[in-house]
């Protein structure tokens, strides 16, 4: 079919696709992003990325597994965990911004199939809540501090406050993110520096703490159970991509700076994100003798000290209160907006129905508030250590894909597909790996396999799935990847410089225009139909047969 013949008034819009349509078109959510949408620099998107890591959760983390197993465990945890997350992170990051599309679409042709990656979509969900939580309950301990508010009523208005924000899309959260960052550094990094410069003596105590055991020597076992911790952020990279996949095509002329921009925010975000895990442990430190254990991971009260240390005492609660509070508006407004995406996207493609994005956005938040009512802060670690196994399971299994079977093995096709009708419902390959290596870790990780085991959990969880994913696309000899080998359209997916085609068609079912790569030809109409609306037809009318050809 040519772009001569992609106008047709053939059919009526559904109501669930309009409306899916409507809402989707403000940011190109749940679908590919258009070229003639992706308007800024790679300099101004990477910008907006990085802001989006502003959460103050890194430094409980940090702070939580330095105090249990001292600094120089839980140093090499931060660095171990960091490696792996930076390594995974980079051919995800990659193909998001390369291909425009984000980490589900990614993982829907990299081994999952059209309904195999509903897993990891709510995997990735409960990441966002689970998040959420942390940070709510982040905010919740400043307003208590600050303004006497009981827990239970800061993690109410930490919920209620961020859904003004979250009805706007992508757009309007990018303008959020570049505004407050400024001030979000200034507040972070002074009061470091201070202390650093003015008491030397601050650094020698960071480096000798041995931990609430008392050893203070390198343990494997405490190393890996701190990485475990570390790792459950490893889904970040999703968050990322959803920046991401609104770089500019990858020219001669950008390349160094597109570049640039996809390694400092894509796999790159751990950078900073170690840095504020190791400054956790070393501000939890500082004020442990005055605070004891129990506080000492709350970053509140570390930023309430450390500026306590460099500033008048009637400006010191307001200002710590404010980096909370700042930090956490602009982590969670993200945090509800990728968790409502991930639930509706996964509820559109098993249902054929589109509800409308809010009522994500409100789901997501009841299961945060939920995790804060029941003081999800106090068994912290223990959460994030059993969800990082998932986690890293989903991450190293779509990485591999990409690394090992599509460019190694070239048995999982290059470019990366996402339209129902062209792939498979279930792939083996990712849906194997993913649930053998995210099973085995999870029953290390709750003991049955023995005690000694326990600390490797999320070591099993990535090798399990390094090993699987290739293994499976081996034995499947990757037939599972492709139900077409063709979308019934002459226009090429890519152009010469093999960014996707900025050629446009019209869905003859919403009547909106959209790129190539976002449109295949309708088997019953001579027209072509977007990807959302293949996900919303429920009865099959519009999407390809598994022939090779157009019916």
């Amino acid at each position: 079919m040519s772009t001569t013949e992609s106008r047709s008034a053939a059919a009526d819009p559904t109501p669930s696709a309009d409306q899916a349509v409507k809402e989707t078109l403000e940011d190109y959510t749940l679908r590919f992003a258009p070229r003639s949408y992706r308007r800024w620099t790679p300099m101004v998107v990477a910008t907006t990325a990085l802001g989006g890591i502003a959460y103050m959760a890194d430094f409980s983390i940090g702070a939580g597994i330095g105090l249990a197993h001292g600094t120089g465990n839980a140093l090499l945890a931060i660095a171990v965990a960091a490696v792996v997350i930076f390594v995974t992170g980079f051919p995800l990051a990659y193909y998001g911004a390369r291909y425009n599309i984000d980490l589900d679409l990614i993982t829907r042709g990299s081994g999952f199939g059209y309904f195999g990656s509903v897993l990891t979509s709510v995997i990735f969900a409960s990441f966002t809540f689970i998040f959420f939580a942390l940070e709510g309950s982040i905010m919740a301990q400043g307003l208590k501090l600050g303004l006497g508010l009981p827990l239970w009523l800061g993690y109410l208005v930490s919920t209620l406050m961020v859904i003004p924000l979250v009805i706007y899309g992508m757009k309007a959260l990018s303008k959020l993110q570049v505004w407050t960052t400024p001030i979000w550094l200034l507040l972070m990094v002074g009061p470091l520096v201070y202390l650093v410069a003015t008491d030397p003596g601050t650094v020698d105590r960071f480096l000798a703490y041995a931990g609430t055991d008392g050893e203070g020597g390198v343990n494997t076992a405490a190393v890996l159970l701190g990485a475990g911790v570390c790792l459950s952020l490893i889904a970040q990279i999703g968050e990322q991509i959803d920046y991401l996949r609104f770089m500019p095509p990858k020219t001669e002329a950008n390349k160094r700076a597109w570049w640039t921009a996809v390694v400092m925010a894509g796999p790159g975000w751990v950078v900073l994100g170690a840095l504020k895990q190791a400054i956790g442990v070393f501000l939890a430190v500082y004020i442990l003798a005055e605070v004891g254990p129990t506080a000492a991971p709350e970053p509140i009260q570390q930023f309430k000290h450390a500026f306590d240390a460099m500033m008048p005492s009637w400006i010191v609660l307001p200002l710590a209160v404010a980096l909370v509070v700042i930090s956490q508006i602009k982590i969670n407004v993200t945090n509800a907006y990728s968790g409502s995406l991930a639930w509706t996207n996964s509820f559109t493609r098993v249902t054929g129905r589109y509800p409308g994005r809010m009522v994500f956005v409100l789901v997501n938040l009841a299961f945060a508030l939920v995790l804060m009512e029941a003081d999800m802060f106090s068994f912290l670690n223990s959460i994030l250590g059993f969800y990082s196994n998932c986690a890293i399971a989903w991450v190293v299994t779509v990485a591999t894909d990409i690394g090992v079977n599509k460019y190694l093995l070239k048995l999982s096709p290059l470019q990366p597909e996402f339209r129902r009708g062209m792939l498979y419902a279930v792939n083996p390959v990712g849906v194997v790996a993913f649930v053998a290596a995210s099973g085995l870790s999870i029953a290390m990780y709750f003991h049955a396999l023995g005690d000694t085991l326990q600390p490797y959990s999320p070591v099993a969880a990535a090798l399990i799935a390094f090993v699987l994913t290739p293994l499976m696309a081996v034995v499947t000899k990757g037939k599972y990847y492709l139900r077409r080998t063709d979308d019934g359209i002459d226009e090429p997916l890519l152009d010469e410089d093999g960014n996707p085609s900025a050629v446009t068609y019209d869905c003859h079912v919403c009547r909106q225009q959209f790129e190539r790569p976002d449109v295949a030809a309708c088997p019953t109409h001579d027209a072509v139909v977007c990807s959302l609306c293949l996900s919303t037809d429920k009865v099959g009318d519009h999407v390809l047969p598994a022939a090779s050809t157009v019916a």
